[in-house]
């Protein structure tokens, strides 16, 4: 059986990935403690379920603590584990909140507060005091599996990414390069960052400028006009060199993130052009979040 975990900040798009993931076949439960997805999970794979998903937050925050050794006994039980940690921006978050009136999971309503473990504390806390509170119980999971950033993410855009990592095989390391606009802020899944703002910009070529680094003609620019060509060697090579040490240290997946002036011409094609080098070897997906952000692809 296939277990997907989905965990991360409250607010980042847990229910948009559960429904994704419901959409794809899987057998969903929400708000599961972490102290029961073990039984229950061995229970349905004993009735041959396939596909499971999980979601579980912070409600229960001293569950959050065994999770890792909860990883481990369903790997040996023979179920196949993969944990996915959504995240966003705290002004994201807040906003969310904003728009939607709901209360944070960790503020601190009178039926919460025994349940938390916070007796003796006031009644309430700022949204902000709680997702600030929530990044400092979530810290220690966050690199237990694959990160998203949510926070300019689209649900549309979301849910291409979910389906994106369901076809990656588990196993070996799997490698995700994503380009970016450093004008929208580095992404926060990403494990390394690389600025490639160095490289010549097409956007000031008047017939570049509306194509992106998808385009044969940017590539074409790109390759002939620029040091790209080295720049990518260099990474490539970088990332050769130490992706056995990442795996080694119990990592499946590792964000490379490629950040350019407007996230459309420069890190969209070396991401490309990465992730062309390495594919034969590790599972691989490409992210472009400038390009998503236009509707652009």
């Amino acid at each position: 059986m296939q277990l997907i975990l989905v965990t991360g900040m409250s607010g980042s798009g847990k229910s948009v990935v559960l429904n994704a993931l419901e959409d794809s076949g899987y057998f969903c439960i929400d708000n599961l403690p972490v102290g029961f997805i073990q039984p229950v999970a061995e229970s349905l794979q004993s009735r041959s379920f396939p596909r499971l998903a999980i979601a579980a937050d912070t409600r229960m925050r001293d569950d959050l603590q065994s999770v890792r050794f909860t990883l481990e006994k369903l790997k040996t039980a023979g179920i196949e584990v993969r944990l996915l940690f959504l995240n966003a921006r705290t002004d994201a978050l807040v906003q969310r909140y904003s728009e939607t009136r709901r209360r944070h999971p960790l503020s601190l309503r009178p039926e919460a507060i025994e349940a938390l473990g916070l007796e003796g504390q006031e009644e309430s806390s700022s949204l902000l005091e709680c997702i600030e509170h929530e990044r400092e119980i979530l810290a220690d999971i966050e690199q237990l599996g694959v990160q998203i950033d949510t926070t300019d993410l689209k649900p549309a855009v979301l849910r291409t990414w979910v389906r994106e990592f369901l076809q990656l095989k588990s196993g070996r390391i799997s490698l995700m390069f994503q380009s970016f606009a450093y004008k929208d802020g580095i992404p926060l899944d990403a494990d390394l960052v690389f600025d490639v703002r160095c490289l010549s910009n097409p956007h000031y070529v008047e017939v570049l400028k509306p194509l992106t680094g998808l385009d044969p003609k940017v590539a074409q620019f790109l390759a002939n006009e620029t040091q790209a060509s080295k720049l990518i060697e260099d990474i490539g090579n970088f990332l050769e060199r130490w992706i056995a040490e990442f795996e080694h240290d119990q990592r499946s997946y590792l964000t490379v993130a490629l950040g350019c002036t407007g996230g459309q011409h420069r890190s969209v094609y070396c991401a490309e052009r990465l992730a062309d080098r390495f594919r034969s070897q590790w599972p691989c997906l490409v992210r472009h979040r400038g390009l998503s952000l236009k509707g652009l692809s």
